[in-house]
């Protein structure tokens, strides 16, 4: 599905509010990234009970029901789980995984809200949900009459809406201040191959575990841990940031001239996490234009490059690093990059070599 609009958390809860209650929604979306759980909410605010049923693990019959005869005629009877006397929200997850009879059996469910002579309370809505071709799930290909019978649109990963909610269900401090530092380290394109991939789901996994372990879990089950849940890299990256906490090597420091670079080989995974966020800072807090620079930002930027020659001494590969153009995190301004140029030519030239 290319051709579906995508939106935002938040963004999406105003779309449904405003569309579901009408006509039928479809959400398109990686795994992990929130889904099901948008869903129970907007129900829970619209305050209806949520159905869930799982596309990948129904059969026709489980829709459609059982025939039973009645006054020598038969009769489908749906299932209890479906045919409610109140109004609901019927959640369709995983509905691009079902077997093409089974999408079938969906037809006059989602177009009149019927099944059989069952009709659903008035009142009632239906949202489907399914991952992308593209995300390496379990999907079939879904037919033009099941697309036609609903409204579709793409859920995309917000860090805002994340944090904003993580702040309110207890996700734990230490991966609420990563990701405020790492925002593109929520959400990975799920591999090609079976590895773990970092999700706001595997994030809230990983959470649940470090507060049941509390603050005495050893290395060893932290690593096999972060290991478990995150993307190989994100992983690595999240111990460093661990380790640079209870080292105290904070960015803060040693831009404030407390502290030093970490410079033991030991401690080259804490220099590359540090060497990062000091690439977000300078992102986050260098104008576009060298002519809007206040007196704050021009000490910063003279600091700054100190700090970069002293960085590309301990590693030219990490100071690079630094001053590269990152499609995630974006580039530093053309105006700084003129100036590491003119004032640090080995470590431009060295960049330009690679």
């Amino acid at each position: 599905m290319n051709s579906a609009y995508s939106l935002t958390q938040s963004q999406l809860t105003d779309f449904l509010l405003n569309v579901a209650i009408v006509r039928p929604v479809f959400i398109w979306g990686a795994p992990g990234i929130g889904k099901s759980a948008l869903v129970e909410d907007f129900a829970s605010q619209v305050g209806l009970a949520c159905i869930s049923l799982l596309g990948s693990q129904l059969a026709p019959e489980d829709i459609i029901g059982v025939p039973q005869i009645v006054d020598g005629k038969s009769r489908f009877c749906p299932p209890t789980t479906i045919a409610l006397d109140d109004p609901y929200c019927l959640f369709l997850d995983e509905l691009n995984a079902c077997s093409h009879e089974v999408q079938k059996a969906f037809y006059s469910l989602i177009h009149e809200r019927r099944i059989g002579e069952y009709q659903l309370p008035k009142g009632s809505v239906i949202i489907g949900a399914g991952n992308r071709a593209q995300d390496n799930a379990i999907v079939k290909q879904m037919s033009s009459a099941l697309i036609n019978r609903m409204v579709h649109v793409h859920l995309q990963v917000s860090t805002k809406d994340w944090l904003d909610w993580a702040k309110q269900n207890d996700i734990h401090p230490y991966i609420l201040e990563y990701i405020q530092i790492r925002p593109d380290h929520l959400w990975s394109q799920p591999p090609k191959h079976e590895e773990t991939f970092s999700t706001p789901r595997s994030w809230h996994i990983l959470s649940d575990a470090l507060h049941n372990f509390g603050e005495g879990i050893t290395d060893v089950m932290f690593e096999a841990l972060t290991n478990g849940c995150l993307s190989p890299g994100h992983a690595v990256q999240f111990r460093a940031f661990l380790k640079q906490i209870k080292n105290k090597y904070q960015l803060n420091a040693i831009l404030k001239g407390d502290a030093k670079w970490p410079y033991k080989p030991e401690d080259r995974d804490v220099l590359y996490f540090l060497a990062q966020s000091f690439r977000a800072r300078l992102i986050k807090e260098l104008p576009e234009n060298k002519k809007s620079l206040s007196n704050e930002n021009q000490e910063f930027v003279h600091q700054s490059k100190s700090l970069l020659k002293e960085l590309a001494i301990l590693s030219l590969e990490i100071a690079q690093m630094v001053v590269v153009e990152d499609k995630n995190l974006g580039k530093l301004p053309d105006w700084f990059l003129l100036e590491i140029v003119r004032d640090l030519p080995r470590l431009a030239t060295k960049k330009n070599e690679t």
